[in-house]
């Protein structure tokens, strides 16, 4: 693997990372209960889900997603029941109470939360299946470049992470009246459901 390689790699990674996205739009919810430092641990559940698929990657069992319809079928249709969940409790969280749940979560939650919401979706594991062997050179070592490649796609996942979650705390002092609360947890929800549609439409192509 050359310079140039990893030159093209981390602005078409970090491209991907910052896209927004159910768990992204998660980090900014979280931190706008929670805090930033919360929201970013709670993200060690999606880093553990996406360490998941690239191993399945670079082990070549995520092409068995790629064959089997039924597979994908099963787990778009799980993760997209998990993103209507979501968005049904974020939208009758109570104005006044900034929850997404009726209950507060602890870290062990809100990190089961994102890796769920990361593993529910198929599409992740194809776009691992899909976007790192480009970058990877047959006449190299592919188990290394794997996790070179691996490695750098989880730190800017994190730098994702903690940008989604700096800007829900700052969103935090602008939704402090209950009723602007409501309007953004209800349009969070819309935006998560929305997904889960997007999710149920997806197809393997």
């Amino acid at each position: 693997m050359d310079s140039m390689t990893l030159l093209f790699f981390v602005p078409a990674c970090f491209a991907l990372n910052m896209a927004p996205g159910p768990n992204n739009l998660l980090s900014m919810s979280n931190a706008k209960r929670y805090g930033v430092r919360m929201a970013c641990l709670a993200g060690t559940g999606r880093l553990a889900a996406f360490v998941v698929m690239i191993t399945l990657a670079a082990s070549g069992l995520a092409t068995v997603l790629h064959t089997s319809e039924q597979l994908f079928l099963v787990i778009k249709v799980l993760g997209a029941g998990y993103l209507f969940w979501l968005a049904f409790q974020l939208w009758n969280a109570e104005s006044g109470d900034e929850a997404m749940a009726t209950r507060p979560l602890g870290l062990w939650g809100l990190a089961r939360q994102e890796f769920l919401l990361a593993a529910g979706n198929p599409k992740a594991i194809l776009i691992f299946t899909a976007f790192l062997p480009q970058f990877v050179a047959p006449g190299g070592n592919v188990a290394i470049q794997f996790l070179i490649l691996g490695a750098l796609f989880l730190a800017l996942e994190w730098v994702a992470i903690a940008g989604y979650a700096c800007f829900g705390a700052f969103l935090r002092h602008w939704f402090s009246r209950p009723a602007m609360r409501r309007l953004f947890n209800r349009t969070c929800a819309s935006l998560l459901a929305s997904a889960g549609v997007g999710l149920l439409v997806a197809r393997r192509e």
